[in-house]
C-alpha cells in the first residue's frame, strides 16, 4: 500500500506481491510449529549474548532476530503449560466444539485476527490449544480461513488517507482473501483429507505426544497450502482481477489544489530507515528535476527577449522549499537512534545534497526575477558571439545537473570523478569566455558594452550552479565507504 501510494509501483505489479506474501507469511506459522520449546531458553541466551556484548552491527542484528524468536518459542511453551487445566473445562470445551461450525469458525477467526492484526499470531495460539489436545483440525479449518480474512484489516487500516490505487491493493487484498474462503467453504471435508494426507503421520502408543507433535504441523500445513491453492487459481485471472478492481473503485476526478505535497515520503509512515533513506532519495531526485527544470528555463528571457514567467518560477521555489523541509524532517525522524555508520553517511550526502539544490533553485530564482524583467524592457541586445557563449556555457550546466542526479542516484563514483574533472575543464572555460567578452569591450563593441554587466553577471551564474552540481559529486566520493578520497584544493 505504502509503495504504491508512493508511486514506486503500480497497482497492477502489486497483485502478484500480494498473493506471494499470502504464501510468506506462512513461514511463520511453519516455524512455530516445530517443535523447538526444548531450545527456547538456549536461544534466548545465545540471541542475549550477541545483541548486548558484540560490537559487529551485522552480528548485533543477528543476535536480536534470534533472541526474537526465542523469546517466542518459550512463550509459547509457557502458554502451552498454562492451557492444560482446560482440557477438563466444560464450557471451553463446549465452546471449541461450536468452532466446528465452518459459519461461527470463520466469524471467530476473522474478529480474533482483526482485532490483533496478526494471522502469524492468531495461528501461533490455534497451534498451542491443538498441542494440548484442545482443538482439532476440522474446528481449525474455519478458523484459518477467518484468520485469513481477517488479516486484510491490516492492509484497510494503511490505505485510510492514501490515493486510488492504494486503495485498490487493500480492496485486493481482502477481495483475494475473501475469493479464497468462498471457494474453500464448501470443500473442508476434502480439504481436511488433503491436509492429513501430506503431513506427517507421527508414530507411537501416546495419543497425546501424538497430537502435540502430529496437529501443529496438520495446522501449518493446512495455513500454507490454502495459500499455495488460491494463488494457483488466481494467478492465471490477475489481469482481469486487476480490471475488475479498477471497475469497483474508478478513478475518481482530481480536485484542484494548490497544496503542495511529498511524492514518495510520508512523515506519517513507520518504515525501517533502510526502506526511507530509498523513498528519501527518491524524493530528492523529484526535487532536482524540479530544479533542473528552473535552471532550463533560465535562461530565455536573456537570449530570446521573451516576457519570463515569474508565477511558474516563484511556483517552483516554493515547492523545492516545502520539499526541503519535509525531506529533512522525515530523514530526522528516520535516522534517530542507532544506525550503522554506512547509513549515516548516506543521510549525510542526503542532507547535503539537499542543501545544494536548494541554493542553485534559490540562485536562479533570485536573479530570473530581478533581472528578467528588466532585461525584457530594456532595447539591449547581446551580441551574437555573447548569446552563443551564454547558450554553450548554459548547456554545459545542464548537463552537469544531469550527471549530478545520475552520480546521487546510483552512487556512481567514476562518474563522479569525470564530474570533478569536468568542473575544472569549465571553470578554466568561463575564464576564457570571460577573456572573449572583455576583448570584445576593447574593441569597443557598443552591444558588448551595452550589456556587459548583465553578460558578467549571467556567467558568474552559471559558474556558480555548476560549482553547486560538481559539490554533489564531492560529497559522494568523500563520504563514500567504498573509496578513500581526500578532497584537494580547487584552484
Amino acid at each position: 500500500v505504502s509503495f504504491v501510494n508512493s508511486g514506486l509501483i503500480s497497482f497492477r505489479q502489486t497483485l502478484g506481491v500480494i498473493l506471494g506474501a499470502a504464501i510468506g507469511t506462512t513461514i511463520t506459522a511453519q516455524l512455530i510449529a516445530f517443535k523447538l520449546t526444548d531450545y527456547a531458553l538456549l536461544l534466548v541466551a545465545a540471541g542475549f549474548a550477541l545483541n548486548s556484548f558484540v560490537k559487529n552491527e551485522k552480528l548485533r542484528q543477528t543476535g536480536e532476530t534470534i533472541l526474537g524468536f526465542g523469546i517466542l518459542f518459550y512463550g509459547m511453551h509457557i502458554m502451552s503449560e498454562s492451557m492444560v487445566p482446560l482440557r477438563t473445562f466444560g464450557p471451553f470445551i463446549d465452546f471449541i466444539v461450536q468452532m466446528e461450525n465452518p459459519f461461527i469458525g470463520i466469524l471467530i477467526g476473522t474478529l480474533f485476527t482483526a482485532s490483533i492484526q496478526s494471522s502469524s499470531a492468531f495461528i501461533g495460539i490455534m497451534i498451542v490449544l491443538a498441542s494440548q489436545g484442545l482443538l482439532s483440525l476440522e474446528a481449525s479449518i474455519p478458523l484459518l480461513m477467518g484468520a485469513n480474512l481477517g488479516t486484510a484489516i491490516t492492509a484497510i487500516l494503511a490505505s485510510i488517507g492514501t490515493n486510488r490505487d492504494a486503495k485498490r491493493v487493500a480492496f485486493a487484498h481482502s477481495f483475494f482473501k475473501l475469493f479464497g474462503v468462498l471457494i474453500l467453504i464448501w470443500f473442508i471435508p476434502e480439504f481436511v483429507k488433503l491436509v492429513e494426507i501430506v503431513s506427517p503421520k507421527g508414530s507411537g502408543p501416546d495419543d497425546m505426544v501424538l497430537t502435540s507433535v502430529v496437529l501443529p504441523r496438520q495446522i501449518a500445513n493446512a495455513h500454507t497450502i490454502f495459500n499455495v491453492v488460491i494463488t494457483l487459481i488466481l494467478l492465471p485471472f490477475l489481469n482481469s482481477f486487476a480490471r475488475i478492481i479498477t471497475w469497483i473503485l474508478p478513478d475518481k476526478a482530481e480536485e484542484e489544489t494548490s497544496k503542495l505535497k511529498t511524492k514518495y515520503i510520508d512523515r506519517g509512515q513507520n518504515l525501517p530507515a533502510s526502506l526511507g533513506l530509498s523513498l528519501t532519495k527518491a524524493e530528492v531526485i523529484h526535487m532536482a528535476h524540479i530544479v533542473q527544470d528552473m535552471v532550463n528555463n533560465f535562461i530565455s528571457p536573456f537570449i530570446l527577449k521573451k516576457e519570463p514567467d515569474i508565477k511558474w518560477m516563484d511556483q517552483k521555489e516554493d515547492e523545492v522549499d516545502f520539499l526541503r523541509d519535509n525531506i529533512n524532517a522525515y530523514l530526522l525522524g528516520i535516522t534517530s537512534g542507532n544506525m550503522e555508520k554506512s547509513r549515516t553517511n548516506e543521510a549525510f550526502q542526503i542532507m547535503y545534497t539537499i542543501k545544494e539544490l536548494e541554493q542553485i533553485a534559490d540562485f536562479v530564482s533570485k536573479n530570473y526575477n530581478d533581472k528578467a524583467v528588466e532585461w525584457c524592457k530594456s532595447k539591449a541586445e547581446f551580441t551574437d558571439e555573447g548569446k552563443k557563449e551564454l547558450i554553450d556555457y548554459h548547456l554545459q550546466v545542464i548537463k552537469q545537473i544531469s550527471r549530478a542526479i545520475e552520480v546521487f542516484r546510483e552512487l556512481n563514483l567514476e562518474k563522479a570523478y569525470q564530474m570533478k574533472a569536468k568542473h575544472k575543464k569549465y571553470r578554466a572555460y568561463a575564464m576564457e569566455l570571460e577573456k572573449s567578452h572583455y576583448e570584445r569591450l576593447v574593441k569597443s563593441v557598443k552591444k558588448s558594452i551595452a550589456t556587459s554587466e548583465m553578460h558578467l553577471e549571467i556567467l558568474t551564474l552559471l559558474e556558480t550552479i555548476y560549482s553547486r552540481a560538481t559539490n554533489i559529486a564531492r560529497i559522494i566520493l568523500q563520504w563514500s565507504d567504498d573509496v578513500k578520497y581526500t578532497p584537494e584544493e580547487d584552484e
